[in-house]
């Protein structure tokens, strides 16, 4: 069975975007840049609401092309483009590149995507993600908060049915005040 993470900038009052979809708050630095491509390289499997896929697929498909692009940038776009991806839309069309459109029950497609045997799956997404979080299949969260306050915005969290316990499995400070928990879900 698949591990589901869901990892996220969040601003320090919980927000993943400021009004207006604005993340010019949540540049990372060389560092922290460095970790999220890691974890693009080691995961098996990428789940994508439409908002995010259209951004991340604005940019990092062609980002190692782009004049000036650092070393990281480009290691960044090409382990992205080799993530197998799925993403979950009414409203799109056909998709490029290693990417599949899922235009049913995101539910239920995530739980049977969990079944299937394979590499640990990442779920990016405040909307996906809060819909995967209501049903209990978040096995982990990796929180990157950074030292802002947004005052409104896009919720990294949504309200739940119920608890849901969790285990602190790491902290780790990046530069800027910039700080990783990851979290497992108690079951």
């Amino acid at each position: 069975m698949r591990r589901l993470t869901f990892g996220m900038n969040v601003s320090l009052d919980g927000y993943v975007a400021a009004p207006g979809d604005d993340l010019g708050w949540s540049v990372p630095s060389d560092e922290l840049f460095a970790w999220w491509s890691d974890r693009v390289a080691a995961t098996g499997l990428a789940l994508y609401g439409r908002r995010l896929w259209e951004a991340m697929s604005g940019h990092w498909t062609t980002a190692d092309e782009q004049p000036g692009a650092s070393p990281a940038h480009v290691a960044y776009a090409r382990r992205w483009r080799a993530m197998p991806k799925v993403v979950f839309s009414s409203t799109l069309g056909a998709l490029g590149g290693d990417a599949r459109l899922v235009t049913g029950d995101a539910v239920a497609e995530i739980v049977r995507l969990k079944a299937q045997d394979g590499g640990p799956m990442d779920i990016a997404g405040a909307t996906l993600a809060a819909a995967a979080m209501r049903a209990g299949l978040v096995d982990e969260y990796a929180i990157v908060t950074h030292p802002v306050l947004l005052g409104s915005g896009a919720p990294c969290f949504p309200a739940l049915p119920r608890w849901q316990e969790l285990e602190l499995v790491e902290t780790r400070a990046f530069p800027d005040g910039v700080l990783l928990t990851r979290y497992a879900t108690r079951r």
